[in-house]
C-alpha cells in the first residue's frame, strides 16, 4: 500500500530544491520582524545580523518539531513555521516603553517564554474553541496586522536614521520606488519559482541599484564569521514584566487562531482533513516552539500562510520536502555571513519591497473578510469597530497618553487591541442570544435598510 501524498519521501534532490523554494518564499518574512524590532531598539549592525540568525535557526527548530513532530507535538502536514508578524507591533511598543533599551530583548523573550508555555498548556482546550474565532475575528485581526506594519515599511523608505540629512530625501524614496516596482513586474511578468521568489530577487535588484548611490553597507557580511551558533540567552536573561506577558499572551492567541485556520486550509489542500487532534497536536508544535525560540535569541513561532499557497500551486505535498526546508533554515541560522546579507541591504530598499510584504498581509484579511459574511448587519459592526479601535495607536500615537505606561504596552498595539474587540464583539452579537431575529438589527448607518437593498430581510445565522 502507497503511503499518502503527506507522507511521501521524494528523491534527496526534488526534496532539497523544494525544499528551497519553500525557504525562499517565506525568508523575507522571517528576517523582517528582527529588522523591525531590531531597529526599533537600534541594535548595531553585528548584534542585528545575530538576532536575525537567531530567528532562521528557530523557524528551522519549529518546523521541524510541526512537519516530523514528537509524541502528541506536530500537526504532521506540510508546515512551514517562523517568526510572526502578529508579534511585531506588541514588540515594537514594548520597546518604547522600556526606558533602556538593553533591557528590550529579556522582557520580549521572557513574555513570549511564558505565553508560549500557556499556550502549550492551552492548545488542546483552544482546538475546541475555534467557533469562537469565525473569520470576521481572523479577518479583522490579519487585516490590522498588516495595516499596523505598513508604517514601518514607509519609515524604511525614507532612510535609516529620522536624525540624518538625506532622511525622506528623493534618492532614498526613488530606491524604494525602484524595489517596488522591480517586485510588480517580477510579479507581473515571470512564472513558478522566479514568481514565488520576487519580493527577494526586488530586494537583491534593489541592493544592486543602491550601490551606485553609495547607502549600500557591506561591512556587515566582511565582519561576519562563516560558522557560529545563537548563544542561548544572547542578549541576557528573560526578565518578566506583566503587561508585556499580557500583550505577547494576546499575540499568541491571535497566532493560535491563524494556525488554526491554516491547518483548516491546508488539511483540504493535502487531502487529509485536520481533525480536532491535528489541531491540538499542530498548537501543541506552535507554542513550544514559541517557548523554545526565545531561548536561542527568536521570537514567537507561527505556520506562514504564503507557503500554503505554495503547496496548492506545486501539488507537492509532502511534509519532509517543508522538512528539508527547516534544515535550510537552521543551515543558515548557524552561518552568520549568510544571515548578514539582509543587513547589507539599505533600509529604502526593504521600504519598497515592505510595502508589498506588509500590504499583502492586510490583503489576505480583507480575503478572509469576504468570506465572513459581511452582508449581515452584526458582522459589519464587528468589523467596523474593531478596525477603529485597532487603527487608534496608529492613526493618533499620543490617544493614551494619560494610561499607566504598563497599560501602554497593552493599547498601544492595535493588534492586540483589536483581537481583543472582535472576540469580545462577535462573542455579544453572534453568541449571545444569536436566535435573535435579523430583523431587530439594524444597519450601522441607515435605521432598517438591509445592506443588500432589499426590503425583505434575511434571517441571519450564527
Amino acid at each position: 500500500m502507497s503511503a499518502h501524498p503527506v507522507d511521501e519521501k521524494l528523491p534527496a534532490v526534488k526534496m532539497a530544491t523544494t525544499g528551497l523554494q519553500h525557504v525562499a518564499a517565506m525568508y523575507a518574512g522571517v528576517v523582517a520582524p528582527p529588522l523591525i524590532v531590531g531597529a526599533a531598539i537600534g541594535l548595531s549592525a553585528t548584534d542585528l545580523t545575530f538576532l536575525t540568525g537567531a530567528c532562521l535557526f528557530t523557524a528551522g527548530l519549529a518546523t521541524f518539531l510541526q512537519t516530523l513532530g514528537i509524541w502528541k507535538i506536530g500537526a504532521r502536514l506540510p508546515f512551514v513555521n517562523g517568526v510572526t508578524f502578529a508579534g511585531v507591533a506588541p514588540m515594537t511598543a514594548i520597546v518604547a516603553s522600556t526606558d533602556d533599551k538593553s533591557d528590550a530583548l529579556p522582557i520580549i523573550f521572557g513574555a513570549v517564554i511564558v505565553a508560549g508555555l500557556l499556550g502549550f498548556i492551552a492548545a488542546p482546550f483552544f482546538s475546541k474553541m475555534v467557533r469562537f474565532f469565525p473569520p470576521v475575528v481572523t479577518g479583522t485581526v490579519i487585516t490590522l496586522i498588516g495595516i499596523s506594519l505598513l508604517p514601518v515599511a514607509f519609515g524604511w523608505a525614507q532612510g535609516p536614521n529620522p536624525a540624518a540629512d538625506d532622511y525622506g530625501s528623493s534618492t532614498n524614496l526613488t530606491l524604494a520606488a525602484i524595489t517596488l516596482l522591480l517586485v510588480l513586474l517580477l510579479r507581473r511578468f515571470t512564472r513558478g519559482f522566479v514568481k514565488q521568489i520576487a519580493v527577494l530577487l526586488g530586494l537583491v535588484g534593489g541592493t544592486l541599484i543602491a550601490i551606485p548611490f553609495g547607502v549600500t553597507d557591506f561591512g556587515p557580511v566582511a565582519d561576519a564569521s562563516v560558522i557560529g551558533f545563537p548563544t542561548p540567552f544572547h542578549f541576557g536573561a528573560p526578565q518578566l514584566q506583566l503587561a508585556a506577558i499580557i500583550s505577547m499572551c494576546v499575540v499568541m492567541v491571535v497566532s493560535m487562531t491563524e494556525s488554526t485556520a491554516d491547518m483548516l486550509a491546508l488539511g483540504e489542500i493535502v487531502d487529509r482533513p485536520a481533525d480536532e487532534r491535528t489541531i491540538a497536536a499542530g498548537l501543541r508544535a506552535d507554542t513550544l516552539g514559541s517557548a523554545i525560540s526565545p531561548i536561542f535569541n527568536g521570537f514567537m513561532c507561527s505556520a506562514f500562510a504564503q507557503n500554503i499557497g505554495l503547496v496548492a500551486m506545486t501539488r507537492i505535498r509532502s511534509r519532509y520536502v517543508v522538512a528539508a526546508g527547516g534544515g535550510f533554515l537552521v543551515l543558515m541560522g548557524l552561518c552568520p555571513m549568510a544571515a548578514s546579507l539582509i543587513a547589507v541591504v539599505p533600509r529604502p530598499v526593504l521600504g519598497g519591497a515592505g510595502v508589498v510584504l506588509f500590504g499583502s498581509v492586510a490583503a489576505s484579511g480583507i480575503q478572509t473578510l469576504v468570506r465572513a459574511g459581511l452582508e449581515k448587519d452584526n458582522n459589519v459592526l464587528i468589523v467596523a469597530v474593531s478596525l477603529a479601535v485597532g487603527i487608534i495607536p496608529i492613526s493618533a500615537p499620543e490617544f493614551y497618553h494619560s494610561f499607566p505606561e504598563t497599560a501602554r504596552i497593552v493599547l498601544d498595539s492595535g493588534i492586540s487591541t483589536g483581537c481583543v474587540v472582535a472576540v469580545l464583539l462577535n462573542l455579544v452579537f453572534n453568541h449571545l442570544g444569536k436566535n435573535q431575529d435579523a430583523a431587530d438589527v439594524t444597519h450601522p448607518m441607515e435605521a432598517g435598510e438591509e445592506l443588500t437593498g432589499s426590503t425583505h430581510p434575511t434571517p441571519a445565522t450564527p
